[in-house]
């Protein structure tokens, strides 16, 4: 009997023949599809089901990629989760392929489903157009209608000319950005005006997080103190062990001193309620719980998290506005402004497309440029 080849292997396979500019497939309406599936910007969780489907079909030719739950049973089902997160994943971030960064099969639309994907289930999910080339691509891989690998191939081909296009334009904007740049830096005034207006971008939830890591990363040293290893921006704190979204650490011993947690949204009591059994299921000794907002803070919330020192032995818990706190450290560390816009810059542009979209990405560059000229 021969054995199946192994999934690294058949995407090793299906990558080397991405690399090529030529189209793999000659069908224009699954090429049409598999290109509305991967360049898609407002939904990412398509093309990780249809490459952990594809791969599946590869590995194990008996399989149906329709069937990628094994609660629909018999023998031609399958996990596409796992293959989503054994192999899909950690494939796309070595290759920085423009994907997200965390599994298709847990987003609200591909959660808990227990029935093939068919064309005559509706699959509930935005955009409904989108779903539909994804039920039309896994029906054409399981009635051979194209070969799986060469489906895998083009879809990996057309995430390679997506990323290159993304990159090529933002180093096009980079370069504009180095030959337009004034000899006088900004403003500590003027850069909080930029982050500010980044901010209010759509879909800019992860930018606090940003902001305040570049800040401890400029003024670590200087503070005895370090920035944890950035968690992904949505993976929860009970997945990754950590107690918010950032944790700053003491250079001497490694202890967490202070911990970070953002929020795009108005903080309410409930919210410190939930901060305070956090810290009572902790055995580390944390000297600060800081809450940063990017909604006006009302004053009952302030007296409450004022009134957590003596409920929780000893922490300063704080609720703060982001762009205060950017300006206050911006004033304090007024020789350091400059290296603090490169590196908010710097992480800007290497979070990956499920957590920064090209969209935030370009807009901060253009932003800055803006800045820099005035």
């Amino acid at each position: 009997m021969k054995h199946p080849e192994a999934p690294e292997h058949i995407l090793e396979k299906a990558w080397e023949l991405a690399e090529g500019s030529r189209k793999l497939l000659r069908e224009p309406g699954i090429i049409d599809r598999i290109r509305q599936v991967s360049h898609h910007s407002g939904n990412r969780a398509g093309v990780r089901l249809l490459l952990a489907s594809l791969l599946a079909k590869c590995h194990r030719p008996f399989i149906d990629p329709r069937k990628p739950y094994t609660e629909i049973g018999g023998n031609d089902s399958f996990s596409g989760r796992t293959y989503d997160e054994r192999y899909i994943g950690p494939f796309i971030t070595r290759h920085r392929l423009p994907c997200n960064s965390t599994t298709a099969f847990l987003t609200p639309a591909l959660r808990n489903i227990d029935h093939p994907l068919t064309l005559d289930r509706e699959i509930i999910g935005r955009p409904r157009e989108l779903y539909i080339a994804v039920l039309q691509l896994l029906q054409d891989a399981s009635h051979e209608e194209a070969q799986p690998l060469m489906l895998l191939a083009e879809t990996l081909r057309q995430l390679r000319l997506l990323r290159d296009t993304q990159i090529e334009r933002l180093e096009q904007m980079l370069g504009t950005l180095q030959q337009e740049r004034s000899p006088l830096p900004p403003s500590s005034e003027a850069i909080i005006t930029l982050i500010s207006q980044h901010l209010a971008s759509r879909n800019a939830s992860r930018l606090p997080v940003l902001a305040v890591s570049a800040a401890y990363r400029v003024a670590g040293t200087r503070l005895g103190e370090q920035v944890q290893t950035l968690h992904a921006h949505n993976a929860a704190d009970a997945q990754t062990g950590s107690m918010g979204d950032i944790e700053i650490l003491l250079m001497n011993d490694e202890r967490i001193a202070t911990v970070y947690e953002m929020k795009s949204k108005r903080v309410t009591i409930a919210d410190l309620d939930l901060i305070l059994k956090k810290l009572a299921r902790t055995t580390a000794r944390i000297d600060n719980y800081i809450v940063i907002t990017t909604d006006p803070i009302d004053a009952e919330v302030h007296d409450y998290a004022r009134s957590l020192y003596d409920r929780t032995s000893g922490v300063e818990v704080v609720v703060l506005d982001c762009i205060g706190f950017l300006r206050h450290f911006l004033h304090l560390f007024h020789r350091l402004r400059t290296h603090f816009l490169e590196t908010y810059q710097e992480l800007v542009l290497n979070e990956p497309e499920s957590s920064v979209t090209q969209a935030l990405k370009e807009a901060f560059l253009a932003l800055r440029r803006v800045a820099e000229a005035e």
